[in-house]
């Protein structure tokens, strides 16, 4: 048996968070697929897999009908499946399909697959009494149900009441630990199956003192023998009781939560860990609580949100990197704010304003863990700290989700449908900078450097260009050394077909990681090598790594991919540009057809020389030309007139306004029209959502290239990449002859 996890989802959107979830877990051979015939070719000629297959569907009678399909796949006979359901209604355990292991709602994926993946199968569990047929898929259901409660009041209250009617208990309470002049308050919630007893006095409740001491109480069904003592037992002619503590993340005792039964508890390896769950909900509950009227009290809770305020937020940050520090972690810090909250605020009033300010608070909750702390800093702006990052991708992937997020439309109380948009900017501790004050001031320049770029997307700190300005001479000589030093290299982003959505190019992208500053924006030092004219040999560096690179992968997959270079403005003057190309393709063997020359628009024919000349020999020698940026120019339809351009590239800052700006939107449409009735192809940079991807379907734009489909990869996850495409098409081949 192989070890391997199969996801299979229709949506893009949740077949990448579920794929998500799994690998920051350490999950090896992660196979993702749309359906259960995609499946199927994935699968093909593998051994029996040993697997958890989750299953997405829009109720419970398409995550059967799934199941079923795979079940009769050889490679997934007798595996756990469990369902992920895209739906909003609760299901009563009746409604589970048998075959399926368990379930949670798709709103749950990142807080509780991983609990219920790891729940131990019946099968494998402890030498205990077998516990009733369907036991195990009713806890997890109703598992799943108590985690999508939030904490509140009216919560709390119907989890107490779906634990005692769905464990058919007698007694339920939660008893909160407080001392007022030495007795304890009233339990902040008793449940009991009969008419209200005389209830005893707390000091002869023994078994109740033990949990708010800490002790942990499990008697299945000999609790009065156990515990003669205690008066609440024969009372309710109890048999079996549990009492767990509720303890906060420092492990100190909050109060206690007390379940009984007459009948006593059949199958405790199924009921114990679902009461530690339920006990560790009221727990949080508790601790919530106590911190916001602690911090309401010293004023360090902002009032609307519930969120710490910039104050609480400093002195939680001081600590966080003081633990840091002491342990030798990492962490991010993430500066978040709204878009265009301020048309919000003047169109509809602060009362919508506050209205999305709440929901928003609510949403980055969502998507980040329990240990992580989420603040209101001021007015729109939001900040977050990211704990224990093992990697950066982690930090990529969180900021990606929250603007997913974020962008779910949202309903005002009065009917008005927003569509919502944050700018995000990143900063990493102790990478970016050893203090918090640095490291908050790192990621408010990378959230404007998103806003620069377009809003509705995140950045990570870079090198600034002010920073360059007023270290210019260092950077310019730190850069004359980098190329011998091995500190600039390339990413390949892919460029896929718009219909079906395989890769048929890749451009290739510059890094420079400074060993002191870390990454360096294209932005700051390419300008500083055109300067000082590093960026011709930098230029060719990049022109001969890339076509070596493509001619290797050529080589190794058979695929023909179009490999685009951009060129700056100086090469593109270089009399000897044409020969420069013609010695990089012979040294390399690169196909000419396949390698495709960029050039920006920016670059102004009449004042560069050569410009003109040099493309038009490049494109008789069989390279294609295309058109970086285009509509960001003064000149979009001269260059057109004037260039040999095969392809033209619609610019990002246009594609990522698409839902939000209709002027945007026009611009890429007429673009998109103009090109074709030129004979020219059109790929769309910076295609981020499900919106962009049906927009520019719609519009029969030819290809998309963004992080929608991929992000910008090092050679060796470019490679990963490009084998498992490989595979995939000779397996459907397969299946298909």
């Amino acid at each position: 048996m192989s070890e391997g996890i199969l996801v299979v989802a229709q949506r893009r959107d949740l077949r990448r968070r579920l794929f998500d979830v799994f690998d920051q877990a350490g999950c090896r051979h992660i196979h993702c697929a749309r359906d259960a015939q995609h499946a199927a070719i994935l699968l093909e000629g593998r051994q029996p897999l040993d697997l958890v297959v989750a299953v997405l569907g829009d109720d419970a009678s398409q995550a059967r009908h799934c199941a079923e399909q795979l079940h009769a796949l050889k490679a997934c006979d007798g595996v756990r499946l469990l369902a992920v359901l895209d739906e909003e209604a609760i299901l009563q355990p009746a409604q589970l399909p048998g075959d399926i292991a368990g379930w949670l709602p798709a709103a749950q994926i990142e807080t509780e697959l991983l609990a219920l993946w790891k729940q131990p199968s019946p099968a494998v569990a402890p030498a205990t009494p077998a516990p009733p047929a369907g036991a195990a898929e009713k806890a997890l259901a109703l598992l799943a149900r108590i985690f999508a409660s939030s904490g509140g009041s009216a919560t709390r209250d119907a989890t107490a009441r779906l634990l005692f009617d769905e464990m058919a208990l007698d007694y339920f309470a939660v008893w909160p630990l407080r001392k007022d002049g030495g007795e304890f308050h009233v339990p902040l919630l008793q449940l009991w199956s009969g008419a209200e007893p005389a209830w005893p006095a707390l000091e002869s409740q023994e078994l109740l003192q033990r949990v708010l001491d800490g002790e942990v109480v499990l008697y299945g069904d000999d609790a009065q023998q156990r515990a003669p003592e205690d008066a609440l037992l024969p009372l309710l002619e109890l048999s079996g009781f549990v009492g767990l503590p509720l303890l906060d993340e420092r492990r100190v005792v909050l109060g206690a939560m007390l379940a009984g039964t007459r009948r006593g508890f059949d199958g405790m390896a199924i009921v114990e860990p679902l009461l530690r769950c339920a006990a560790a909900r009221f727990a949080q509950g508790l601790e919530l609580g106590l911190t916001r009227e602690q911090g309401r009290a010293e004023g360090l809770i902002d009032a609307l949100t519930g969120l710490p305020n910039r104050l609480l937020f400093g002195d939680r940050l001081e600590s966080i990197l003081r633990e840091a520090v002491r342990n030798g972690e990492c962490f991010a810090v993430l500066f978040v704010d709204l878009d265009h909250f301020k048309a919000i605020n003047d169109t509809y009033g602060h009362a919508a304003g506050d209205q999305v300010l709440q929901e928003v608070t609510r949403r980055l909750r969502g998507s980040v863990r329990a240990s992580d702390t989420v603040a209101r800093y001021a007015g729109d702006e939001f900040t977050v700290v990211l704990r224990h990052i093992v990697k950066n991708d982690d930090v990529h992937k969180v900021a990606e989700k929250i603007l997913q997020v974020v962008a779910e439309p949202l309903v005002l109380e009065d009917g008005t449908r927003l569509e919502l948009g944050v700018s995000i900017g990143v900063s990493f501790f102790p990478d970016d900078a050893p203090d918090a004050e640095t490291l908050l001031k790192h990621a408010d320049e990378a959230m404007y450097a998103a806003k620069r770029e377009g809003r509705n997307t995140w950045r990570i700190y870079e090198v600034s260009p002010e920073y360059a300005r007023e270290h210019g001479m260092a950077l310019r000589s730190r850069l004359r050394h980098a190329l011998g030093n091995g500190e600039l290299r390339l990413v390949y982003q892919p460029q896929v077909d718009t219909h079906s959505e395989d890769i048929v190019g890749m451009e290739a992208l510059l890094r420079w990681e400074h060993p002191e500053l870390g990454p360096v924006s294209p932005a700051v030092f390419v300008p500083l090598a055109e300067e000082t004219g590093l960026i011709v040999p930098i230029g060719e560096w990049v022109l001969r790594t890339a076509c070596r690179q493509a001619h290797e992968w050529e080589q190794r997959y058979g695929l023909r991919l179009r490999l685009g270079v951009n060129l700056s403005a100086l090469q593109l003057m270089e009399p000897k540009l044409p020969a420069t190309v013609f010695r990089a393709l012979q040294e390399t063997g690169l196909d000419p057809a396949l390698l495709e020359l960029e050039v920006t628009e920016s670059i102004s024919i009449k004042a560069a020389p050569n410009l003109v000349e040099n493309l038009q020999a490049l494109h008789r020698m069989g390279c294609g030309i295309a058109i970086d940026d285009f509509g960001t120019g003064a000149a979009s339809l001269d260059y057109l007139r004037k260039l040999p351009a095969d392809r033209i590239k619609v610019d990002q800052s246009f594609v990522r306004n698409i839902g939000v700006d209709p002027d945007d939107e026009a611009i890429v449409r007429a673009t998109i029209e103009m090109a074709h009735r030129l004979k020219r192809t059109v790929v769309a940079e910076g295609v981020e959502t499900e919106a962009h991807l049906a927009f520019l379907r719609e519009h029969a734009c030819d290809e998309l290239q963004g992080y929608l489909f991929c992000r910008p990869l090092p050679v060796v996850s470019f490679e990963r990449l490009l084998s498992e495409r490989q595979q995939l098409l000779g397996l459907a081949a397969d299946a298909t002859a």
